[in-house]
């Protein structure tokens, strides 16, 4: 089993970015999530998907309006559409995957069967 992020840049503030994760050997998960971490700081959710349930979606109140995640089954691959970026969006995104059901909500990382290795994105003028 892999995830590999790709897509992670450097931009400018109010640029936008698309991140990817290839889901490979991977069955297919009841949920897929970005994590991200900024420099200095800890493993901070940002948003999660729900192939088990018709692809339902939920974001942290800090990307919500600006990041839309979206999943394409056929490829096994993840995004993350990154809008009107903020400095303090800088950081090493992750993405990860739980393959079975969980009452846990999509906050509590220590759920994730499986992460990727993480892609650099950096905002700053």
């Amino acid at each position: 089993v892999q995830l590999v992020e790709s897509g992670g840049d450097s931009v400018q503030p109010g640029g936008s970015l698309r991140l990817a994760c290839v889901l490979s050997d991977l069955p297919r998960p009841y949920s897929i999530a970005w994590i991200r971490r900024a420099p200095g700081k800890d493993l901070d959710w940002v948003s999660s998907i729900y192939p088990a349930y018709g692809n339902a979606v939920y974001y942290s109140d800090s990307v919500k309006g600006r990041f839309t995640i979206s999943y394409d089954n056929a490829q096994n691959t993840l995004y993350l559409q990154m809008n009107s970026l903020k400095p303090e969006d800088t950081a090493e995104y992750y993405c990860a995957a739980r393959l079975s059901f969980t009452t846990a909500p999509s906050t509590l990382l220590d759920q994730y069967d499986y992460w990727g290795q993480g892609t650099q994105v950096a905002v700053s003028s």
